[in-house]
């Protein structure tokens, strides 16, 4: 009895690594898709292909928002916007499209804070050598507004 429970954790656990979120599956290749069974029918609703899971299922949660709701079962539940300019055409294509839109944006900033990331930590290691104790670069906080203080040095 006990073995058996422990093959059912280790069977969850490995099943919690192949797919982290709702209604998202990676391929054999490593991309991440997404899906969606349009309700009371057979058919399926094609997502698209992404690069990462989270982009993955953010494209889901828009799916499943606009076919179920504001209580559907979502992944992030944080990140649904509720437009005033809802989806009122509710036909598949327009619920693709609107997913698919979605999960390109997430995908492409996840790639690109990716791609900042690696390529600041190689600069990093790379001006470590050459590190002038005299000059002190500070990097301005790009989300907040200029004071007039900070405009009038910069002159």
């Amino acid at each position: 009895m006990v073995s058996m429970m422990e093959g059912e954790k280790r069977k969850q656990r490995q099943h919690q690594q192949d797919k982290p979120y709702r209604g998202i599956r990676m391929r054999k290749w490593g991309k991440w898709v997404a899906e969606i069974r349009e309700p009371n029918k057979r058919s399926r609703i094609w997502l698209g292909s992404y690069s990462s899971p989270v982009a993955a299922a953010r494209a889901y949660d828009t799916a499943v928002f606009y076919l179920r709701g504001p209580t559907a079962r979502l992944n992030f539940p944080e990140c649904i916007v509720n437009d005033d300019r809802e989806l009122h055409d509710l036909s598949a294509a327009s619920i693709r499209k609107k997913a698919t839109e979605v999960g390109a944006r997430v995908d492409a900033l996840q790639t690109a804070a990716l791609h900042n990331n690696s390529s600041a930590g190689s600069t990093e290691s790379n001006s470590n050598s050459n590190i002038n104790p005299r000059r002190v670069t500070i990097k301005p906080d790009l989300n907040e507004y200029p004071s007039p203080e900070s405009c009038e040095e910069d002159n």
